[in-house]
Parts: C-alpha cells; structure tokens; sequence
C-alpha cells in the first residue's frame, strides 16, 4: 500500500496511568519510580489511502535490545515500542533502527508546552490545546494537530500529521479528531 504521509502519536501519560499506577505492567511509565512523564511518543504511523495506516506488513527482523533501550527515554515501555515496530514501522522501512531513528527526529523537533499550565485554564477546548501546540511549535499550524479526547473529555493523545516528506500536513478527519470546541480537559496525574 502506497505511504502518503505519516502520523506521529504522542500518548498523555498521566491520563493512561491514572488507572495503572500500580500495575506491574506499566510500572516504567507509571509507577513513579522512574519519574513521571507527560507526552510520550506511542507510535510513528505511515498514512494509506482514506483513513488507513498500513498494518502488520511482513518482518524479518526485530529491534535489538540495544535499540529498545536508546528509545526508552521517549516511550517507557519496551513491548510498546516493539509493537510499534511490528504493527506500523515494517510498513515504513526494512528496520526497526531506521523506523526509530526517524520517529527520534520528529521527536527531537519538537518544542512541548507547559500543559500543567494549560490544564488549568479556564473553559479549556481542544482548539485551545492546538493553538497553544502550534504557537511553542513554529512550523505547525492548529490543523496539523489532531487531539483524541477520550470518552470523558480528558486529553488521551496528541496526532502530529505529516506530509510524505516529513514536514507538517493538514490532518484528515481521522486523525484531527475533536472539533476545536470541544471542551477538554488534562489530568496532570496529582
């Protein structure tokens, strides 16, 4: 299936461990022990046609443990980042240090707003969390970013939409997610 752009997935972490704090599991990311985190990169997913990301493509290599630990600092979960590699990277590139290579990039480029700051504004939207990304972030406008709000209004996941050449894109309908007045909220995990 032919790529014609990309999505970069940055999970909250503080929502996704407010329920997992004490599962052994998720204890890297959530248990506190190994400091707290705020947005995390879930996954680098190639674009298909429509609303798809190419899955599952087949592989003949997986990452090697050196290459899991150099990107454990940008997703604390070693099982999550080889799955990315096997659901949403073989489908990219022929390996897995290139895929993470490449999502350490996009990763790097990015500049993070305060979002403890953020969270405590008043009437709080997801247009808001937009703008307030695209302003820290020069080259990006508020629709090249997608916010999935989980089914109570709280932040679950930023989607960074990029263009087949890597620079940021307007989002389609499935990854844009919430509309801009959406009400949101962030949990910051106290």
């Amino acid at each position: 299936m032919p790529v014609n752009g990309y999505t970069l997935s940055l999970s909250w972490s503080p929502e996704f461990c407010r329920t997992r704090e004490d599962d052994p599991r998720h204890a890297r990311q959530c248990s506190g022990r190994e400091g707290r985190f705020g947005l995390i990169v879930h996954g680098l997913w190639p674009e298909g046609r429509g609303n798809s990301w190419p899955q599952w493509c087949p592989v003949r290599r997986q990452p090697a443990p050196a290459t899991i630990r150099q990107n454990m600092c940008i997703t604390p979960d070693a099982r999550l980042l080889a799955d990315q590699w096997t659901k949403h990277g073989s489908c990219m590139v022929q390996r897995p240090e290139t895929y993470f290579r490449v999502t350490r990039v996009l990763w790097n480029s990015l500049r993070l707003p305060d979002f403890d700051r953020l969270s405590r504004q008043e009437g709080l939207t997801a247009g808001d969390i937009r703008q307030t990304f695209a302003e820290a972030n020069p080259h990006w406008e508020a629709e090249h970013i997608g916010i999935k709000l989980n089914s109570r209004g709280w932040l679950q996941e930023l989607r960074l939409c990029y263009a087949r050449d890597f620079k940021p894109a307007r989002c389609n309908a499935a990854q844009y997610g919430a509309a801009n007045d959406a009400e949101a909220k962030i949990w910051r995990g106290l």
